[in-house]
């Protein structure tokens, strides 16, 4: 009679590693490709939208006799949200070149593991100068009573309304760098776990 240790080990319902089949088919590696490239194809173009957009976002109003200009130039965030878009937007563009060629090549640990740091410095990046700029925008559009401050928007309102929307864009940005470091994150566990 065996033993029941004997026994336990060759129980039916255990798996063997051997014997699992391959989670990642080619159909999934090529859907795969075509998400990532087309990820930083819109992060490429949101940024550059938001660049665009804000580049272009100015107004004057009088006060006090004086015409005063709001401008981008005039935020130290804004300034700051711009440097990080432009940024983020060259190194898409770069990124995007550098998966076609790791896709052409076949994937190597070493080099998704720099796309996954790639991905996240570059999430971290539009992570800040965009919540620099929002809590600039939130003051300048509802104030801060308790210290004083108040509200801008409501003299220059086309001005706050485009920076509004290149805000927007840089937070949709960033939307598709979190998904891709999603993505590069699963890609790297996939290859440290496989044989």
């Amino acid at each position: 009679m065996a033993s029941p240790e004997v026994g336990r080990d060759k129980s039916p319902f255990m798996l063997q590693p051997k014997s699992l089949p391959s989670p990642v088919s080619k159909s999934s590696k090529t859907s795969s490709f075509k998400a990532q490239i087309m990820l930083r194809v819109f992060a490429a173009a949101f940024t550059l939208a938001a660049i665009c957009v804000m580049t272009t976002s100015s107004q004057s109003f009088p006060l006090l006799g004086f015409t005063i200009k709001a401008h981008y130039s005039d935020s130290s965030a804004m300034r700051f949200l711009l440097v990080t878009d432009a940024i983020v937007c060259a190194f898409s563009v770069l990124s995007v070149l550098f998966v076609y060629r790791l896709s052409r090549s076949g994937s190597d640990m070493k080099y998704c593991c720099y796309l996954f740091l790639h991905d996240m410095v570059i999430m971290g990046l539009a992570t800040s100068g965009c919540s620099a700029a929002t809590a600039v925008g939130y003051i300048g559009r509802y104030g801060e009573e308790k210290m004083g401050w108040i509200a801008v928007c409501n003299h220059v309102r086309k001005f706050c309304n485009q920076m509004t929307i290149s805000m927007v864009l840089s937070y949709l940005a960033f939307c598709s760098y979190f998904a891709l470091s999603v993505m590069s994150g699963n890609k790297v566990m996939y290859q440290y776990e496989s044989p």
